[in-house]
């Protein structure tokens, strides 16, 4: 139960990043520089949420 909690968790995590990270990437109308340094802050959030659900996820296999 606590496991599925987690994936839930992080699947609408993604979600919101996908939404508000790469739609302002792909559609925004300003400059390239400002859009390849809105991609690095995107990737750089990417990473830190796999790397929250991988913690995550060994933290509940510790726990049950």
């Amino acid at each position: 139960m606590k496991r599925t909690i987690i994936i839930i968790v992080f699947i609408v995590l993604y979600i919101l990043v996908t939404l508000f990270g790469l739609g302002p990437v792909l559609l925004a109308d300003g400059t390239m520089r400002e859009r390849v340094i809105t991609l690095i802050v995107v990737i750089a959030i990417y990473s830190v949420v796999t790397w929250g659900f991988r913690k995550a996820l060994k933290w509940s296999k510790k726990a049950s």
